[in-house]
């Protein structure tokens, strides 16, 4: 750029080597010629002058900022890297622990064991997800967006506005919509869902802020209460070997109707009372009910046609009372003495 006021074109021409010359390229903003020219504005004797010498001055400081924001440092040529290689080709790899020496995590290998059982009894395993959003999580499950049951679910959410889902319910209105078609063809949808959950909850012996549930889902025609009990009892004797008393209590969820909480006898002392039943000789197991005539219609299920059931129940609390684990942190403590006993 040219500059008609000599001064401005010779404080252009020296700041423009001193921006080649110096590596802090922003220190040019800086230095004393361009201030010289803002105070030589003040001493010129009339308007018109200021304004055609104050006009020169503003473009050279555009341009100089403009110097600034374009430059960039030199590219320097690297190789290429591999990010799915674990080891660069030139570097020695460690000595790794054979595969021999390790062994599945006990809340994987019951949860094997759990999906086998269902598989048997027909349902089709679906995993659930980590990351939801808003509408899986509580609109698609019939909780309004004022409803005060949505403030009873204490969620971890991004600053994006998604969730960490706090229940494996989130894949329920996927699924049922996914095999509409199965009920059309007159077969029931039946689905369990495993997956990790998230709540924002105080850390104790019996509660963490990161667990696994189970979701259960069966819709077709006639299903009632007495099919949902009878199905998780049978899963139950099956999980325990050994035949169990199960009841229910009325309970509330905005996503089923009616609700239930389910208590079995306790396998430990058979209702005699013991540590784990808080000697009251039942436990409270897992929430379940009817599927709301909402959450079917929000499927695109025709309510008056099909009804169904619902559960979801902790993983980790079964396999606790399965092997009399008192503490649900064990799981993810990484304690490998704990983690032993199940190799």
């Amino acid at each position: 750029m040219e500059y008609h006021n000599k001064e401005v074109s010779a404080a252009a021409t020296a700041l423009r080597k001193l921006f080649e010359k110096t590596d802090d390229k922003r220190s040019v903003l800086r230095a004393p010629g361009l201030a010289a020219l803002y105070d030589r504005l003040k001493t010129l004797p009339n308007s018109a002058q200021r304004a055609a010498f104050g006009k020169e001055v503003n473009q050279l400081k555009n341009e100089l900022e403009q110097m600034v924001r374009e430059y960039s440092v030199p590219k320097v040529e690297l190789p290429a890297i591999d990010v799915t290689s674990p080891f660069d080709v030139n570097q020695s790899k460690p000595k790794l622990l054979p595969v021999t020496d390790g062994s599945s995590h006990p809340l994987m290998s019951e949860l094997d064991k759990i999906l086998n059982i269902f598989g048997r009894m027909g349902f089709t395993a679906v995993e659930s997800r980590q990351l939801d959003d808003d509408y899986h999580m509580f609109t698609s499950l019939n909780f309004p967006p004022d409803h005060p049951a949505r403030d009873e679910y204490d969620t971890f959410t991004t600053d994006e506005g998604l969730v960490a889902p706090a229940h494996t319910s989130v894949m329920q209105n996927r699924f049922l919509k996914a095999h509409k078609k199965d009920l059309e063809a007159g077969q029931a949808i039946a689905a369990v869902v495993p997956g990790r959950v998230f709540r924002n909850e105080d850390v104790d012996a019996r509660h963490e802020h990161t667990f696994y549930q189970l979701e259960g889902i069966y819709v077709d025609k006639g299903i009632n209460a007495g099919h949902l009990i009878a199905t998780l009892k049978a899963f139950l004797e099956e999980y325990y070997g050994k035949t169990l008393e199960v009841k229910t209590n009325p309970f509330y969820f905005p996503f089923t109707e009616p609700s239930f909480e389910f208590m079995l006898s306790c396998p430990f002392c058979d209702k005699k009372g013991c540590g784990v039943c808080s000697y009251v000789g039942w436990i409270e197991l897992l929430g379940c009910g009817m599927i709301h005539p909402n959450v079917l219609k929000e499927a695109d299920i025709d309510s008056a046609t099909y009804t169904g059931f619902a559960w979801g129940g902790g993983i980790d609390r079964l396999v606790m009372m399965k092997y009399g684990i008192e503490d649900v942190r064990n799981f993810h403590s990484g304690n490998l003495k704990f983690l032993r006993q199940f190799s």
